[in-house]
């Protein structure tokens, strides 16, 4: 650095993927492919293992089995801890005719609620694991 210069504080620019750690790695990944419509996206890694992953957008869900996470991993992996918001373009109303159809309760909404970049809908639902599931739409 040159002298006098002052050091840009360091930027992210977005997320890339985030982990779930799972008690049933089968329910899981039929929950969000059929009910939220994600891809399930096994891949290997340099050992040769498989490991699971859901597809979305550009992100990616990492699953990881209760008792079996890979490292480095957070301190206290658990099922049921997490609580993910994900947008759609889909009216909430053709949701909520989706989720009644799979048999899936909706615990609250629509709500209005703040999002990332401005206001959303969100309707609240949970996986498997008892995660929070949030799904929000763009609410002017």
């Amino acid at each position: 650095m040159r002298e006098g210069s002052v050091m840009e504080q360091p930027k992210l620019r977005s997320l890339d993927h985030l982990v779930l750690t799972v008690a049933d790695l089968d329910a899981t990944v039929h929950f969000y492919t059929s009910v939220l419509g994600m891809a399930h996206a096994p891949f290997q890694v340099a050992d040769g293992s498989t490991r699971h992953a859901l597809r979305f957008g550009n992100q990616k869900i990492n699953l990881h089995a209760q008792g079996a996470e890979f490292d480095p991993k957070a301190r206290a992996p658990a099922p049921g801890t997490a609580d993910l918001c994900f947008l759609t373009d889909t009216p909430l109303s053709d949701w909520e005719t989706h989720l009644a159809g799979k048999g899936i309760t909706i615990e609250d909404g629509p709500v209005p609620r703040s999002g990332a970049t401005g206001p959303i809908l969100s309707l609240y639902l949970r996986d498997p694991d008892g995660n929070l599931i949030e799904v929000g739409a763009p609410n002017a």
